[in-house]
């Protein structure tokens, strides 16, 4: 045996040493990290957390955390209790006519979801409970004993009786804590795409879970049934020409207070963003993100903390890109606010197209021809901007959409402005 030889059986000796060391060290000294909880059997129809967390201590510790409130580590989005309009003024303008102009407050965590409707300026007495339906567990027995019958009884009357905000019995089954759907209107949806729900895999109920009640909707006249408009696709412009044809009868959410236009309120699409992006497109889940793993004491365990990512870095983004903290932060913030400038822009043009229809409106003799097509340009516009402004990611979920999508609000606004112009006989006002 020569001297390399020697050499190199030596080097294998050692790293064999080092390598029984570590697995040593591994089994006797570190606590296991694939330790679990067997599963308890919950009683059907209990909606309270509380109870639940009795079971898994850890998972509602996790939760409890929702009750935090505090900025988003960008600025934009978090949990603080503030009216939309401080940083974006022009909501006002553009809502005109409707309850989005009374309040627009930031959304808070899922234990605040029952109070926060209650005490919203946009809930009266007559307010119907399709609303209910992603804001409390309840609508599981809701739906069983009433179908959709119960968007008949006011938002308020419900709110009462649920009790219970979002919380685990939305989306765990109470015998075998497997993941399920309570939102019929998801079922639904999902149904005439030709999928059924109970059949998903886990990764993809991961995200199921989330969407929901993350996703944008209409309530159908006659009945309030809750309705997601994904016939077509999921995109801006696919339920846009989706909502053209008047589905189920529906038209328009409200006329505008300033510009008379038959205009769209997006709601949340947080899930139809997410599909268009990178990590949708790359099967990453909602929950990989924004309930990541952890451990306690050996014990792993999802993190039912649902929040941005950003809050906790390490656990979330970093254990699939091995860059550092820092760049993380940045990589979002830097879309956010690049995706925050246009949808200013867009906004406040918009709020401008609704004014200058107005302002042709009044004038004696407006072409009617001209006054309609600028109200169509101007509901395209908003409709667009709105599905970017609406959720919750300030464009981070599909940054590439996102600026498409507000690109073209700009643009429609710009030639409503146009429009409007012509209508009233003059260059500009």
């Amino acid at each position: 045996m020569n001297r390399g030889q020697k050499i190199l059986i030596g080097f294998l000796g050692l790293l064999m040493l080092v390598f029984g060391l570590v697995v040593v060290m591994r089994v006797w000294v570190m606590p296991p990290a694939s330790a679990t909880v067997a599963a308890a059997k919950i009683p059907k129809g209990e909606y309270d957390p509380a109870v639940w967390g009795k079971a898994y201590p850890l998972q509602y510790a996790s939760y409890e955390k929702n009750k935090e409130m505090k900025a988003s580590p960008t600025g934009y989005g978090g949990s603080l209790n503030v009216q939309k309009w401080d940083m974006q003024p022009e909501l006002k303008a553009n809502f005109a006519g409707m309850p989005f102009s009374k309040d627009y407050r930031e959304d808070r965590g899922h234990p605040y979801a029952l109070q926060d409707q209650k005490e919203s300026a946009r809930v009266t007495p007559a307010t119907v409970g399709s609303c209910i339906a992603c804001k409390t567990p309840y609508v599981e027995k809701l739906y069983a004993e009433q179908g959709w019958g119960f968007t008949k009884t006011p938002l308020l009357q419900l709110i009462d009786e649920s009790k219970h905000p979002v919380s685990c019995a939305n989306c765990h089954d109470n015998e075998t804590m497997a993941l399920k759907v309570t939102q019929p209107a998801f079922v639904e949806a999902m149904q005439r795409k030709g999928i059924d729900v109970t059949k998903a895999s886990r990764q993809d109920m991961r995200t199921y879970a989330c969407a929901q009640c993350h996703s944008e909707y209409y309530f159908e006249p006659g009945t309030n049934r809750v309705v997601f408009p994904w016939d077509n696709g999921l995109t801006a412009e696919a339920m846009y020409s989706l909502y053209s044809t008047k589905p189920n009868g529906f038209e328009k959410d409200w006329v505008h207070g300033t510009s008379k236009a038959p205009m769209l309120k997006a709601q949340h699409p947080d899930y139809e963003e997410w599909s268009t992006g990178v990590h949708g497109q790359s099967g990453v889940s909602c929950a990989d993100c924004h309930m990541p793993y952890m451990r306690s004491d050996g014990q792993k365990y999802t993190s039912h903390h649902m929040t941005s990512p950003l809050q906790a870095i390490q656990s979330s983004c970093l254990t699939c890109h091995k860059q550092d903290e820092a760049w993380a932060l940045n990589q979002v913030k830097t879309i956010q606010d690049s995706v925050f400038a246009m949808q200013h822009s867009a906004g406040q043009n918009i709020a401008r197209a609704h004014e200058t229809i107005a302002k042709a409106a009044a004038q004696p003799g407006a072409n009617e021809a001209d006054l309609a097509a600028a109200r169509e340009l101007v509901r395209q516009a908003q409709w667009y901007w709105d599905y970017v402004a609406a959720a919750n990611s300030m464009g981070f979920h599909s940054p590439v959409q996102a600026q498409r999508n507000l690109g073209q609000a700009l643009d429609l606004s710009y030639k409503a402005i146009e429009k409007a112009n012509q209508a009233a006989g003059r260059g500009g006002f």
